[in-house]
């Protein structure tokens, strides 16, 4: 097989239509753009979603709450999830490795659901109060890292 042979099928490409080139091409005078109005006139643009004078979309929908853009998304391990896994340090790089969580988003964030039944040594922005209690009461520590240390 050679590139250079290579040719699109019959009737997919089609010569650019060229307009404005006189009567005899039929797309002469007014160009295609009809006689009067809006749409005729250079220079013409509409608006994102103009629908013709009718209401748009984006206006006739109804909208209802609040979106805060300054949300913070956190990544949340539960206390439980970590006593089932192996390993006895866990930290965000580690808990992506071991694909307890997916991707760090704006932190970690540790809960205390489950039981903990060994000492484990947890490295987290942000630690709930009871996963913190549930860890130190297991003998392990909890370390704040980042932006949670204070």
């Amino acid at each position: 097989m050679n590139l250079s042979g290579l040719k699109p099928p019959a009737g997919q490409k089609h010569a650019k239509r060229r307009i404005g080139r006189g009567m005899g091409s039929g797309r002469g005078k007014t160009s295609g753009r009809g006689q009067k109005g809006q749409l005729s006139v250079s220079g013409f643009g509409q608006k994102r979603g103009f629908e013709g004078g009718q209401m748009p979309l984006h206006r006739r929908l109804p909208k209802r709450g609040f979106r805060n853009i300054f949300k913070k998304e956190f990544s949340i391990v539960n206390v439980g999830l970590l006593d089932r896994l192996e390993g006895d340090s866990f930290g965000p790089e580690r808990l992506k490795e071991l694909g307890a969580i997916k991707k760090l988003c704006d932190g970690l964030k540790v809960l205390g659901a489950g039981e903990l039944s060994r000492p484990l040594v947890v490295q987290a922005h942000f630690f709930s109060k009871s996963a913190q209690e549930k860890i130190q009461a297991a003998g392990g520590s909890a370390q704040i890292i980042g932006a949670g240390a204070e």
